[in-house]
């Protein structure tokens, strides 16, 4: 199985920011280029931090505003003192959230996934093995995956999975794939092979969900099911 890797699914062309951009800089940068963050870069182009939407927006929130009908926010907790400093931040340095948390051209979309939800980030910048920044994946550019055509993620799954990998027979097991929902049909020598049938079938990129409606001739211990 051939997975896509964040090298196939991120942006190019990076739009960048310097420690000492301007906070009215960046929010050109943003509006001019239809993005809701940047990273922030030093002179050798290794990623330091990134500045968002949210970075800028703490700013505003924490404005003095006698006719607000909303309370101004204070943070609470280890993390407090740093995010008043940032909302006052001028440049792109004193705004951003750092360190940056960096992805490479070669991981899988699970692996930029589980950084991203561990970290509670939205998107994540790549660097090569020098560090330096050649793209950014965000997490609607992981969720291309799922756009893939139903014909696709059924033909990777009977000619990769059940045939080449597993050595099944087309009369063995069919698969039947509509908007990703993978239905799995057929009888196979034992039971043990269902569920890793099952796990194969659900790292097939695209794939929502698998229902598998699989008989067996055997159980694990070789026994044949009741009334056979």
């Amino acid at each position: 199985m051939q997975h896509r890797t964040v090298a196939d699914l991120m942006s190019h062309g990076v739009v960048r920011a310097r420690r000492d951009t301007p906070f009215k800089e960046i929010v050109e940068l943003l509006a001019d280029n239809g993005i809701t963050a940047v990273p922030v870069v030093d002179e050798l182009d290794h990623p330091l931090g990134v500045v968002s939407e949210a970075d800028l927006l703490r700013r505003c929130s924490t404005r003095t505003d006698p006719f607000s009908r909303i309370p101004k926010p204070h943070p609470e907790g280890p993390e407090s003192a740093a995010a008043e400093a940032a909302a006052e931040g001028a440049t792109a340095e004193e705004l951003m959230s750092a360190p940056a948390l960096c992805a490479h051209p070669e991981w899988t979309v699970t692996e930029a996934a589980r950084l991203m939800a561990l970290h509670h980030v939205k998107r994540l910048p790549v660097v090569d093995e020098a560090d330096q920044l050649k793209g950014i994946v965000s997490r609607s550019d992981l969720l291309r995956i799922f756009l893939r055509r139903d014909d696709a993620i059924r033909d990777e799954i009977t000619g990769d999975v059940l045939r080449r990998t597993l050595n099944l027979a087309p009369s063995d097991v069919t698969a039947e794939v509509h908007e990703g929902r993978v239905t799995l049909g057929g009888t196979v020598e034992s039971s043990s092979l269902i569920p890793v049938i099952e796990r194969l079938c659900r790292n097939v990129d695209g794939v929502v969900s698998v229902s598998a409606h699989i008989g067996y001739r055997f159980d694990a211990s070789g026994t044949a099911p009741a009334g056979k």
